[in-house]
C-alpha cells in the first residue's frame, strides 16, 4: 500500500526523486516497514478486495500497484490467478516473499517505481490500486494514471481504493470524488465506470476509514 529504501549509496530514496508524502515526512516509504507492521498492514486482505474478488472482478494477469506486504496480492494469488505486486519499499517485498513461501501461494512481487510501470514490459488485464493513488499530489497523478495506462490492456479494469473526504475520521490523505474522477477522465485513456463510498480498514480505525471504491476502465 506504499510507494524504498536504496543502497546507502544512492541515499534514503534509493536515487529516485521521492513522492510528495516522502517529501512531507522526511522518510522513504521503506522507513514505514521498520519497526513493526505499518499503520495499513492489518495482515489480512481489505474486505473491500475481497468483495471484488467475490464478484470475479479480477481476471487475467493482475498487477497490485503499491501491494506493500503482500496480503491484497497473495489474496487475489490463492484464487489461481497469476499477480505480480510491485512496491518501492523493499522491506515490504521480503516480508511478501516471505508470506508467500510459508502459505505456499505462487505470486511474484518485484521492485518497481509507480510513475515507470512500463519498465516492467509487461501488460496485465486487471490493476489494483489499495492506498496508493491518494497519498500522489496533483502532479504525481498525471503522472502515475499515465503510467498505469502504459501497462494496462485495453479492455483492462483499474481498480482504485483510496481515502475519501466524506465522513469523519478521515485517513492522513483525503481525495474528493471529483478529484478521483478528475485524474482518470483527462484524456489518458481511462473511463470511470462506478466510485462508490466504501471503508479502508487500518490499525488506527476501528471501524475502518471513509474510503473510495472506484471502479476505472482501460478504453
Amino acid at each position: 500500500m506504499s510507494e524504498q529504501s536504496g543502497t546507502r549509496a544512492d541515499g534514503p530514496f534509493g536515487g529516485r526523486h521521492p513522492t510528495s508524502h516522502e517529501r512531507m515526512t522526511g522518510l522513504p516509504w521503506d522507513a514505514s516497514y521498520h519497526d513493526g507492521p505499518a499503520p495499513w498492514d492489518i495482515d489480512r486482505p481489505q474486505p473491500a478486495i475481497v468483495r471484488v474478488a467475490s464478484a470475479g472482478g479480477f481476471a487475467g494477469a493482475v498487477l497490485d500497484a503499491g501491494c506493500g506486504s503482500g496480503e491484497n496480492a497473495l489474496y487475489v494469488a490463492s484464487l489461481g490467478l497469476s499477480v505480480l505486486g510491485v512496491d518501492v519499499a523493499e522491506t515490504a517485498l521480503v516480508i511478501a516473499r516471505d508470506k508467500a513461501e510459508n502459505r505456499g501461494i505462487e505470486v511474484e512481487f518485484a521492485v518497481a517505481d509507480a510513475f515507470q510501470l512500463e519498465r516492467l514490459r509487461r501488460r496485465f488485464d486487471t490493476v489494483l490500486d489499495c492506498g496508493l493513488f491518494h497519498t500522489f499530489d496533483g502532479d504525481e497523478r498525471a503522472r502515475y494514471v499515465a503510467s498505469l495506462a502504459a501497462v494496462t490492456e485495453h479492455g483492462g479494469t483499474l481498480y482504485v481504493l483510496c481515502f475519501s473526504d466524506i465522513g469523519p475520521d478521515t485517513g492522513p490523505h483525503p481525495v474528493g470524488r471529483d478529484e478521483l474522477t478528475a485524474a482518470f477522465d483527462s484524456g489518458a485513456g481511462w473511463q470511470v465506470a462506478a466510485i462508490e463510498p466504501d471503508r479502508i480498514q487500518t490499525r488506527f480505525h476501528d471501524d475502518g476509514a471513509p474510503a473510495w471504491l472506484a471502479t476505472i476502465e482501460r478504453i
